[in-house]
């Protein structure tokens, strides 16, 4: 077995999900290597958990999509939901060979399926300890414009990160973000004003998310004004946008364009009433992921990005009470080679073309000290936030 599988299995049952003697997790696997899959067993056995695997391929998850069998589709929610219930932890380990296999089902049964789904979606964010990581496949490095052995490197070198050295920067921009009412983002076709009074920030590790690097929050729901143009593609139920540009008044998406597929843009966020309001702010810091490669998990962590999702908002201290089938995370990239950008938090100044300013401790967020080597102090805090 390569020896990485078993570092990443150690890191996803030991920091990410902490299990320990007796927890039932569930380790869900999406098209990735039989081995990887038995290295997550074998590492959560050694902690005393209680391993339970299922299978997934995309193309047969596509066929049953593809008619809106609407009664077993609810059997099966209700089948999930159960099965969620009775976990202590959850671990998904998703490949893609083909991130556009559910481009031709059609939006309504893909709608369907979500909603019906997504007490499930809940269960799992918030009543377990769970952590979701891609799997490198070629398909992902093309998307990445990589050799296949190169991007692999890559990814391991992200998931077995350090991420112990983010505790101290995401403990400083956490107490900015907590002591603010007012945020302001400026750049290139971007010009945003909204509130965050009375919302807390919810630092990101490496507990939930492999790979990680971020501190989200949510704005006050109807507070959202201006216009935002997220400069990075993004994929969404099989299908591609790029160039989304989003008008906002009292909150509301009120206007959504973007290069190509407009119908279908706004059709996702006509799904219900909440998919056009905020459900989520964040601000993306991995040092080791520079540019958008058509995958969420590693586009929403670019260090020098934010994003902010329409949909569904967290619950929790990010709880902004918006609520929608959907969250959609679009990212825009503010280093200087994408146009550049600054983020104030009440007026003052916490990030200038992707790097933290102004704050004592909040630069430990910058890639020189996360890819350093030197000691770093701990930090209380609640380790679910970690």
């Amino acid at each position: 077995m390569d020896s990485r599988y078993e570092k990443l299995a150690e890191a996803l049952t030991g920091f990410s999900t902490r299990l320990k003697k007796g927890d039932k997790v569930m380790i869900d696997a999406f098209d990735i290597p039989d081995l990887m899959v038995v290295a997550l067993v074998r590492a959560a056995r050694r902690r005393g958990a209680l391993p339970w695997v299922r299978i997934n391929r995309a193309r047969v998850n596509r066929e049953m999509l593809m008619a809106q069998d609407a009664e077993m589709l609810e059997l099966s929610a209700r089948i999930e939901l159960e099965r969620m219930e009775a976990m202590d932890a959850y671990i998904a380990v998703r490949g893609a060979e083909n991130i556009f296999e559910t481009s031709d089902v059609p939006s309504e049964n893909s709608q369907f399926a979500a909603r019906i789904n997504r007490p499930v979606l809940d269960q799992r964010i918030n009543k377990t300890r769970w952590v979701v990581l891609r799997w490198p496949s070629p398909s992902m490095a093309q998307q990445a414009h990589l050799s296949t052995e190169k991007f692999e490197n890559f990814f391991f070198d992200v998931c077995t990160l350090d991420y112990a050295r983010m505790r101290p920067g995401m403990a400083a921009l956490k107490a900015r973000i907590d002591a603010a009412e007012t945020v302001d983002i400026m750049g290139k076709g971007t010009d945003l004003h909204f509130s965050i009074k009375g919302m807390l920030a919810v630092p990101c590790g490496g507990r939930r998310n492999i790979p990680d690097g971020e501190v989200y929050t949510a704005p006050v729901k109807d507070s959202v004004e201006g216009v935002l143009t997220y400069n990075t593609p993004t994929v969404y139920q099989g299908d591609g946008y790029d160039n989304v540009r989003l008008e906002f008044s009292k909150g509301r998406i009120v206007k959504a364009t973007c290069t190509g597929n407009d119908a279908k843009l706004n059709k996702i966020l006509d799904s219900d009433e909440g998919a056009r309001y905020i459900g989520e702010f964040s601000f993306g810091f991995n040092p080791f992921i520079r540019t958008a490669m058509l995958d969420t998990l590693f586009d929403e962590k670019i260090a020098g990005s934010f994003h902010f999702t329409p949909g569904q908002a967290y619950e929790g201290v990010a709880d902004n009470g918006n609520r929608s089938q959907i969250h959609w995370d679009m990212v825009c990239i503010q280093r200087p080679e994408y146009g550049g950008g600054e983020i104030r938090l009440d007026g003052a100044l916490v990030r200038k073309d992707g790097f933290f300013v102004g704050d004592k401790g909040i630069e430990k967020l910058n890639p020189d000290f996360l890819l350093g080597d030197e000691p770093v102090e701990d930090v209380e805090g609640d380790n679910s936030d970690w």
